[in-house]
């Protein structure tokens, strides 16, 4: 069925950082820092009122060079830090270590029902994991990740991508992003087929941006479904834009973060 693209969450005068949500963002290992980074920029570019990233010390200490802005929490500090999140994402450059399987493990034990996005590394992990589901939950896999998901070949989720998202949601029970030139969401009843975007995405860091987008606008108060229409329309926009100046070879994932506000912009 179609689907109305949904506005962007309201900003309030009579409002604090809190008033726009606390994201826990789990992501980065040593050798894709700039994952963590990506994830977490974009979550706050895209409005949300407070970013952590929990990672390593290694992680933490590009993500603090880089960006300022955002909380920096060691591991250790799970416990007494999940709780207080609005929204939870996980996977983004977090590698597939003993480690990060552990990690990952203790996040879905500790969560208390937030919602929670679930992107690249943390997607491969769930992929050979025995889990009963809960609601609350957007998993965001590109095709490869979607056949490990589902324990299909390749060419069967590129062949039906639209029922393989479905298949992906009434496995999970969660809301499915599968990303493709023409990404694909659905709850299981609605589905919404993006239409923005164009090769200038297809760069490393890519995903990172846009995990981080949807988890800002959920950590904004936005519907789970809307939140992810939204953050694939808007996450297409910006390589439309980036592209104009750098041509869709030339765009780095940083470049998409730069250009979020002229996608909202484009909303008004």
């Amino acid at each position: 069925m179609d689907y109305k693209l949904p506005k962007m969450p309201e900003r309030p005068k009579n409002s604090n950082k809190g008033t726009f949500g606390k994201v826990l963002n789990i992501a980065g290992s040593d050798y894709m820092r700039g994952a963590g980074y990506l994830s977490s920029i974009s979550a706050l570019k895209i409005g949300a009122g407070y970013v952590e990233i929990l990672s390593d010390e290694k992680v933490l200490d590009t993500v603090s060079n880089l960006a300022p802005e955002i909380v920096l929490v060691p591991i250790s500090k799970l416990e007494e830090t999940i709780n207080e999140a609005t929204v939870i994402s996980i996977g983004c450059g977090l590698s597939t270590s003993t480690e990060a399987v552990m990690l990952f493990k203790k996040v879905l034990k500790l969560r208390k029902n937030q919602p929670i996005i679930i992107d690249a590394d943390g997607l491969n992990i769930l992929s050979k994991m025995e889990f009963d589901f809960c609601k609350n939950a957007i998993l965001t896999p590109h095709p490869k990740e979607a056949s490990r998901l589902l324990g299909c070949s390749l060419d069967e989720v590129l062949n039906n991508i639209k029922q393989s998202a479905l298949k992906i949601t009434e496995k999970y029970n969660c809301i499915t992003v599968l990303k493709t030139h023409q990404t694909v969401i659905t709850d299981g009843e609605k589905f919404y087929e993006n239409k923005t975007g164009n090769s200038a995405l297809a760069k490393a860091g890519s995903g990172d941006v846009l995990c981080g987008m949807i988890t800002g606008l959920v950590a904004q108060g936005a519907d789970l479904f809307d939140a992810s229409v939204l953050g694939v329309y808007l996450h297409g926009l910006t390589g439309e834009f980036a592209s104009k100046d750098l041509t869709e070879y030339s765009v780095l994932a940083s470049d998409l973060v730069n250009n979020i506000p002229k996608a909202i912009l484009l909303l008004d």
